[in-house]
């Protein structure tokens, strides 16, 4: 493989994790097979940055010196909520030259900001994908995922989702072994499935404000095996079962469905990862009942079955 230029745009305000997390990984694969990657930074005018965290970064180079990417990183931070327009100018004009256009976290509110979603599945930190939806209704916005890949454009969610990104980046271009060096080498996992829920279940959802329903969340959470239909739910909460599903949602900003289903796939992960369980033992403990029922839903939501997401995500034994 010819040697790739993987250029980073820095700006004020940039979040130094945007940068250096996916940089890493990088620079992790030139460990490995040298000459592959040549990572380089870079601002508006070639001068400092100051991070949102307070550090100074000093770039390689200017965006107008006329270095080619194969691969342009957009970070994201503070700086991203009112950029310079120069910098979005920059990126509407070169953006679609990168073989490779990647944002982490709110790095995609650049590149909603350029145009250079439109038309595309995106995502963005949790916190920021209704204004991503809103103000570029062009863009197809999921927020679930910790990255979307879509054509040339990739973007992922919050901070160390960006790893995940380019981890997955080098294992296209150099295999599975040497991505797996690196994510050992960082002590991260290779590699989190792209469509792995941003946060739990507790943190997706609002705690309710009533303490009845608040009581039933937490019912929930303690036995994801019982009966959690909403019958059952509504009468632990003295309430009919069309309130109790009307003001769940209003609280809660979802369904008591798609909180249960929640509360399920991340207590199952759990077992698959912590425990020798079985799958069958893990299907009954996490309330499917069957292990084709936990496999449909592991594989509707991860995009892996049960044993696949144990072989990905489960420590390996120690001696």
């Amino acid at each position: 493989m010819d040697q790739r230029t993987v250029l980073f745009v820095l700006f004020d305000g940039v979040l130094s994790l945007d940068v250096s997390g996916p940089l890493e990984v990088f620079a992790g694969a030139e460990t490995y097979r040298p000459g592959t990657y040549r990572l380089r930074t870079a601002s508006l005018d070639g001068g400092p940055v100051r991070t949102s965290g307070g550090l100074t970064l000093v770039p390689d180079q200017a965006l107008g010196d006329g270095l080619d990417a194969h691969t342009l990183v957009v970070p994201g931070g503070q700086g991203t909520r009112d950029p310079e327009p120069a910098l979005v100018d920059w990126l509407r004009a070169h953006g679609r030259s990168a073989e490779r256009l990647v944002s982490v976290c709110t790095g995609s509110l650049l590149l909603a900001g350029a145009g250079l979603l439109d038309g595309r599945r995106a995502t963005t930190h949790w916190a920021y994908c209704d204004k991503l939806a809103r103000d570029h209704p062009a863009v197809a916005v999921e927020p679930d995922p910790i990255y979307v890949r879509d054509g040339q454009v990739s973007t992922s969610a919050g901070v160390t989702s960006g790893i995940d990104l380019a981890l997955a980046l080098v294992e296209e271009d150099l295999g599975r072994d040497i991505a797996l060096a690196i994510a050992r080498h960082l002590v991260v996992f290779l590699r989190r499935p792209g469509n792995q829920a941003q946060f739990s279940a507790q943190l997706a959802a609002q705690t309710a404000r009533r303490e009845p329903l608040r009581e039933v969340q937490r019912w929930i959470t303690e036995h994801p095996e019982a009966d959690l239909a909403v019958e059952t739910l509504a009468a632990r909460a003295s309430l009919s079962p069309r309130h109790f599903a009307r003001a769940f949602q209003h609280e809660t900003g979802t369904t008591p469905g798609r909180y249960v289903d929640r509360v399920r796939l991340e207590h199952a992960r759990r077992l698959l990862e912590d425990t020798t369980d079985g799958i069958e033992e893990i299907s009954r403990a996490g309330g499917y009942g069957t292990p084709e029922a936990m496999r449909r839903a592991f594989v509707r939501t991860l995009g892996a079955s049960p044993a696949e997401y144990r072989r990905r995500f489960r420590p390996a034994s120690t001696p």
